[in-house]
């Protein structure tokens, strides 16, 4: 059941004539409580949620989110708090797509079965690991899909054919096309380039294709959701946290920044 979830939203969503929107932000930022509140305001907008597991070394993170992690980790969130929020994230929203999103190490710490296991046990649909390409995916690939758990893996502007057809090979729920070749959070690119390389990287995979990195404004998700399968929007929600300087005025900002993300997806607003 898990692992069409993804499937199901996607499904959804064409049938809606538009795009899913794609949601992140980092579990424990600022502090475990204030985040479960987040990221429950969020998951009202969204289609699918990708919860950030804090880490100390984010690499593929601009300063944005690299400082949520950096608040998360202070604050004393530790991996069974990500578990925990997703869990009660998952009972509150038996139709929202989670995703987990992280670095390898966290998994290769606690044992990729373990790690399997609470993901699944959490209700996760799908997990991505950043720095595990598909080359590398013997070490998890057979026991995510045990679990049930979608890989999604990424692609980029630097992306070859070979590598395409290898992550819709490997992959399962969706690919994750980074839209620029940098950090999350930096400027996009022309969206005539992107727009390009998305439609080719879908014209060799049945897999939907979603895009981010770089992805801030309700203009930008309307242009992007035009031509991809999903658009994701990680840095510009997790801003709203240091925008603000209590928690329900970061609820309120999240809540009305996600409205009009959704708004602009969607074409209703």
């Amino acid at each position: 059941m898990s692992s069409t979830r993804l499937n199901d939203v996607f499904k959804r969503c064409k049938e809606e004539g538009r795009a899913a929107l794609v949601g992140y932000l980092t579990a424990g930022d600022p502090d475990v409580t204030t985040s479960h509140k987040l990221l429950a305001t969020l998951a009202r907008h969204v289609d699918i949620l990708e919860v950030g597991m804090p880490f100390s070394d984010p690499m593929a993170d601009g300063p944005v989110i690299q400082a949520a992690s950096e608040r998360a980790l202070e604050s004393g969130t530790k991996i069974a708090d990500v578990f925990a929020i997703t869990a009660a994230l998952r009972s509150a929203n038996p139709e929202l797509g989670i995703v987990l999103m992280g670095y390898a190490n966290i998994a290769y710490a606690m044992g990729f079965e373990t790690f399997a296991e609470k993901a699944q046990n959490a209700g996760a649909d799908g997990i991505l690991l950043v720095d595990i390409p598909p080359e590398e995916g013997e070490i998890c690939d057979e026991i995510f899909a045990r679990h049930g758990l979608d890989r999604i893996l990424l692609l980029s502007p630097t992306s070859t054919d070979d590598r395409i057809r290898l992550a819709s090979d490997m992959g399962s729920g969706f690919i994750y096309y980074v839209s620029l070749t940098g950090i999350t959070g930096a400027e996009m690119g022309a969206m005539d380039g992107i727009r390009e390389k998305t439609q080719h990287i879908q014209s060799m995979t049945n897999m939907p294709v979603c895009v981010g990195f770089g992805v801030k404004t309700p203009e930008q998700v309307a242009q992007v959701g035009a031509f991809a399968d999903g658009v994701v929007v990680g840095s510009h929600f997790v801003s709203q946290v240091t925008a603000h300087s209590d928690s329900d005025a970061i609820i309120s900002a999240l809540d009305r920044s996600a409205m009009a993300m959704k708004q602009a997806i969607t074409g209703k607003g």
